[in-house]
């Protein structure tokens, strides 16, 4: 809210000549040597303009300053990788040192970065007025200006009213990241299984395990694709450089929804194979969970919270504590200062965690997962033929301990 509230000066204005109409109109060449004059508009002005337009830019330029500073933090925090937390990290996590962990590492938190401008604001403006009341009270200034007071009763009415939106406002954000876990829950097992399935189902050797390669290439691929395509500044031709071939990535560096296109290599791969309607169906029933994940995911991207709700959060915010100092004059004084910065520094504070995780991909550990899901893959096309040829000798060494006729042979 607080990003909005831009200084904007409007250069337009046009200068006009209202004595040259009127001289040429009303005074004609018998009028005196010295109404006959060039007037030139652009000679009034453009000393103050000078003057005047390098100050208000650098007005409005110090006025972005802390919040571009404050957001470019934010931004690059955003883009950080996350990572699946492990039991050594579950330890930490619920250590009883946790508060004090927590506190120490207040300077580089981003979401304590992102209150700097409005807090810094509101603060300001608490100690603006308490300095003008104290001047009325000392009699600094004429007896016209008042002091700036109001009954408080307005706010224990509305205080209820913020802490609803403000509940509500972070429920809602942490429903649509719940919403992405659990679309990527599915889509990460989705694709595990699918994978499974390519490797149990294929067998043979030649052009078949050529192909099955190739598929499991493009399964690995999808997930890596559809993070790239819902997190900002991905760089998909560097993630999949080394799970794709270099036709195929090309490929899907040049097609407009990259996510749908590894869908179609995978569809086109699976009907290449030589496998019977029933197992294609099953696989065909395991794309289908990764085309819902798409669906999922680009619904949470481009449909926010409604912004009615989040301005009207906005707003309420910033007139409370625009006039909350004025509501504590009477009980506070100069104590308004500290008391309307905890308040900005905590309110804004919830606010600012409902916006973070409105959006929720760049919260999830989604480099972590797409690296887990290529690593099962290996995995299992490692362990197939060395559990197969196990399971085999099991059988064998069964077949050779009973006889043909049912004995056992000792």
């Amino acid at each position: 809210m607080y990003q909005s509230m831009n200084l904007s000066f409007s250069s337009n204005f046009t200068h006009r000549s209202f004595l040259k109409p009127r001289l040429s109109s009303g005074i004609s060449a018998r009028a005196p040597k010295f109404l006959h004059f060039k007037f030139n508009p652009s000679c009034l002005s453009s000393g103050s303009k000078s003057d005047d337009s390098p100050l208000s830019e650098k007005l409005i330029s110090l006025l972005k300053a802390v919040p571009n500073w404050s957001d470019g933090i934010k931004e690059r925090r955003m883009q950080q990788k996350r990572s699946l937390y492990t039991h050594e990290n579950w330890v930490r996590h619920r250590s009883s040192l946790r508060h004090l962990r927590h506190v120490s590492s207040s300077p580089s938190s981003r979401v304590i970065l992102s209150l700097i401008p409005p807090v810094f604001f509101f603060t300001t403006v608490a100690f603006l007025i308490a300095g003008y009341n104290s001047a009325v009270d000392l009699d600094w200034l004429p007896d016209f200006f008042p002091v700036l007071r109001a009954s408080p009763l307005p706010y224990q009415l509305t205080a209820p009213a913020l802490a609803l939106l403000l509940v509500f406002r972070t429920e809602a954000s942490y429903s649509r990241f719940e919403q992405g876990r659990k679309a990527w829950v599915k889509i990460i097992s989705g694709t595990n299984d699918l994978a499974r399935l390519v490797i149990s189902s294929v067998h043979g050797s030649g052009d078949e395990m050529v192909i099955r390669d190739a598929l499991l290439r493009y399964i690995v691929a999808f997930p890596v694709a559809l993070k790239c395509h819902v997190i900002y500044g991905s760089d998909i031709a560097n993630d999949l450089q080394n799970v794709m071939e270099a036709d195929d990535l090309s490929l899907i560096l040049q097609s407009k929804h990259r996510p749908r296109c590894v869908i179609q290599f995978i569809s086109q791969s699976l009907q290449v194979l030589n496998l019977d309607s029933t197992k294609i169906d099953m696989l065909e029933s395991k794309m289908m969970q990764l085309q819902e994940g798409i669906g999922v995911c680009e619904q949470l991207m481009g449909i926010p919270i409604p912004l009615s709700y989040t301005r009207l959060t906005s707003r309420f915010l910033v007139l409370w504590h625009l006039t909350l100092p004025v509501i504590l004059w009477d009980d506070c004084h100069w104590n308004v200062v500290p008391a309307t910065f905890i308040s900005a520094a905590s309110l804004f504070c919830i606010e600012e965690v409902g916006v973070l995780i409105e959006e929720p991909f760049s919260m999830l550990a989604l480099d972590e997962l797409c690296a887990m899901v290529l690593s099962n893959s290996d995995e299992a096309v490692e362990s197939k033929e060395v559990i197969r040829n196990r399971i085999i000798a099991k059988k064998r060494i069964r077949e050779i301990k009973h006889s043909s006729n049912g004995w056992h042979q000792s």
